[in-house]
């Protein structure tokens, strides 16, 4: 199929292909006219670089997986790179809800003294006469 198709079935845009030709994740096999010429492997290739991106994953991330699915695996995390970088992810996620925990727990602190200072009518706290109507 040519780069048109391709990229139509893909959700993708023809630009895009060629920025993943250039950086090696998709490989164009050229024609006797001169046009790129793309097959079914080259779509599932792609159908994984967008599920990785969708949760996340940066571009260079994807390349372990469609190295798999081009060493002819199943999946493209059937490779112990590609399981690497499953890791990698978990350990960025794991530390930014952990991140988020603790702002969630100061935000949390932060309302309970608003409150209270707000219920004993403490000077700094939140003023009675403002509200949001």
């Amino acid at each position: 199929m040519r780069i048109g198709e391709l990229a139509e079935r893909a959700g993708t845009t023809t630009r895009t292909l060629r920025y993943y030709e250039s950086r090696g994740l998709l490989a164009a096999r050229r024609g006797a006219n001169g046009y790129r010429d793309y097959d079914e492997a080259d779509l599932r290739l792609l159908e994984q670089i967008r599920v990785l991106q969708d949760f996340g994953f940066d571009l260079e991330d994807t390349r372990p997986f469609v190295d798999c699915l081009r060493a002819g695996h199943d999946a493209g995390d059937a490779c112990p790179a590609s399981l690497d970088v499953y890791r990698a992810k978990l350990a960025e996620l794991d530390a930014c809800i952990a991140r988020m925990q603790d702002v969630r727990a100061e935000v949390a602190a932060q309302l309970a003294r608003a409150e209270v200072a707000a219920d004993a009518g403490i000077p700094g706290g939140p003023d009675p006469k403002c509200h949001l109507s």
